[in-house]
C-alpha cells in the first residue's frame, strides 16, 4: 500500500505488473498488437482521459481539414443515460454533451436519432456497455455500422469509445460472442472499472487505446524506466499501487474460468430476484439481469397501490437494504425505478433473504395509514 504508483522509476515491478494488466485486457477486448493503456483512479480518470483523447485527435484533424476549431464548442455524442464523470468531462474540458433521449421503446442508446446529433465539431460517440440506470447494453455493433456509413460519406471520421465500466470485464465472460470491443473497426478505446465486475477492492480503473494514434502524443509523458523510458499517460498523481496489484492477483488467480463462474452465479442470483419481482404482479421489470446482474423495475400502472417506491426503498432501509429509487434521466423523468446491482458477495441465500423482507415491507405497506412520500415528493438520483 505503500507503493507509489505514479513513481515508475521507484518501482518498475510495480510498472510491469501495470504492463501485464493492461495485456490481459487488452487480450480479453480483442486488440491487435499496437495498442497502448494504462491503469486509473476508477473508471472516472479513464473516461476523462479517453476524452480528452477523441478532443485532441478530433482538433488535429479538424484543423488539417481547414476547420476554424474555435467557431463552436466541439461535442461528444452519448445516451443521456451516461454516468456523472461524462458531465464532468464536458465541463471540465470544454465540450459541448449531446444527449440522445431516452423514450419508452429506448432505454439505451436510440440509434435511429443518434446522427442527428452528429456534425464536423462531433469528436465522438460514447458507447455504454451497461447504462448507469438499467444495466442496459447499448448496440455497439449497430453503433458500429452506422458510423462506417457516416465516413464512407463524409470527410469528418466518426470513432466510438466504450464506457464499459460495469460491463468490459462482465461481458467477456459471460457472453464472449457479444461484438462491442476492438472487434469493431471504429472503437478507438474502451474503459472498465477494476473495482465493479473486475472484483477489486476500490478504486482502480482501466483504459485501452486500439492503437498508439488514437491517443495524441500531447497526453503522453516519457518517465524514466529501468535506464530506459516508459510513457505514462494518467491524470492523477501520487497514489497507491494496491489496487494494481489486486487487479494482478485476481486475473491470476480466478483466470477465465474462475471469471466466468463468478459471474454467472451473479447473473443466476439477478435473473432470480427478477422473477420473483414478477410473480408479485405488482412490478413491470425493465432489466432482468440477463446481460449484466442489473435488475430494475418500476410500479405497474395497473398495481393501484397507494404507495411508492421511495416508501418501498424506505421499508426495506428499515430491514438493512439500501435500494435506491429515483427517476429516469431527461424526457422519462416522470418515471421512478429502483435498481439492484447483485455483486458477487450476493449469493442465492442471501438474495432468498431479501425476497422474503420484500414481500414483508410490501405487505406492511400495504396496510399502512400513514406513508411517508404521500402525494408529491422531492425525487433524487445518485452519482456513482
Amino acid at each position: 500500500m505503500k507503493k507509489n504508483a505514479i513513481d515508475k522509476s521507484e518501482y518498475p515491478q510495480t510498472a510491469e505488473i501495470e504492463n501485464r494488466c493492461v495485456n490481459i485486457l487488452a487480450d480479453l477486448w480483442h486488440a491487435k498488437e499496437n495498442y497502448i493503456g494504462t491503469s486509473t483512479v476508477g473508471s472516472s480518470e479513464a473516461c476523462m482521459l479517453s476524452g480528452m483523447a477523441l478532443k485532441f485527435r478530433w482538433r488535429h484533424l479538424a484543423e488539417a481539414r481547414g476547420i476554424n476549431v474555435n467557431k463552436q464548442k466541439p461535442n461528444l455524442v452519448i445516451s443521456s443515460g451516461y454516468q456523472v464523470c461524462w458531465e464532468k468531462f464536458a465541463v471540465y474540458f470544454d465540450v459541448e454533451l449531446r444527449e440522445v433521449p431516452v423514450d419508452p421503446r429506448h432505454l439505451s442508446l436510440n440509434l435511429e436519432k443518434v446522427l442527428d446529433f452528429v456534425d464536423e465539431y462531433t469528436i465522438g460517440i460514447v458507447g455504454i456497455l451497461g447504462i448507469t440506470y438499467t444495466g442496459k447494453f447499448d448496440d455497439i455493433k449497430a453503433l458500429d455500422r452506422l458510423a462506417a456509413d457516416y465516413n464512407a460519406q463524409h470527410e469528418h471520421q466518426l470513432v466510438i469509445h466504450v464506457d464499459a465500466a460495469s460491463g468490459g470485464m462482465f461481458a467477456p465472460f459471460t457472453n464472449p460472442e457479444l461484438e462491442w470491443d476492438f472487434r469493431l473497426e471504429n472503437v478507438v478505446s474502451i474503459n472498465t472499472s477494476g473495482h465493479k465486475y473486475g472484483l477489486v477492492y476500490p478504486g482502480v480503473g482501466w483504459v485501452v487505446f486500439r492503437d498508439t494514434k488514437f491517443l495524441p502524443q500531447e497526453l503522453v509523458f516519457k518517465v524514466s524506466y529501468l535506464g530506459g523510458e516508459m510513457p505514462t499517460m494518467a491524470i492523477n498523481f501520487s497514489r497507491s499501487a494496491s489496487q494494481i496489484i489486486g487487479q494482478y492477483y485476481n486475473f491470476i488467480r480466478f483466470g477465465k474460468a474462475g471469471y466466468r463462474e463468478i459471474h454467472e452465479r451473479t447473473r443466476s442470483v439477478a435473473l432470480f430476484l427478477a422473477e420473483e419481482l414478477r410473480k408479485t404482479g405488482l412490478f413491470e421489470v425493465l432489466n432482468d439481469g440477463e446481460n449484466l446482474p442489473i435488475v430494475c423495475y418500476k410500479l405497474k400502472e395497473t398495481s393501484h397501490v397507494k404507495w411508492t417506491l421511495y416508501d418501498l426503498s424506505d421499508r426495506l432501509l428499515m430491514r438493512g437494504w439500501q435500494v435506491p429509487a429515483y427517476p429516469l434521466p431527461h424526457d422519462m423523468e416522470e418515471v421512478v425505478i429502483q435498481r439492484y446491482v447483485c455483486r458477487a458477495d450476493l449469493g442465492h441465500n442471501m438474495s432468498s433473504e431479501f425476497v422474503a423482507d420484500l414481500h414483508e415491507a410490501i405487505k406492511e405497506l400495504d396496510q399502512a395509514h400513514i406513508l411517508f412520500h404521500d402525494g408529491d415528493v422531492k425525487t433524487y438520483g445518485f452519482t456513482h
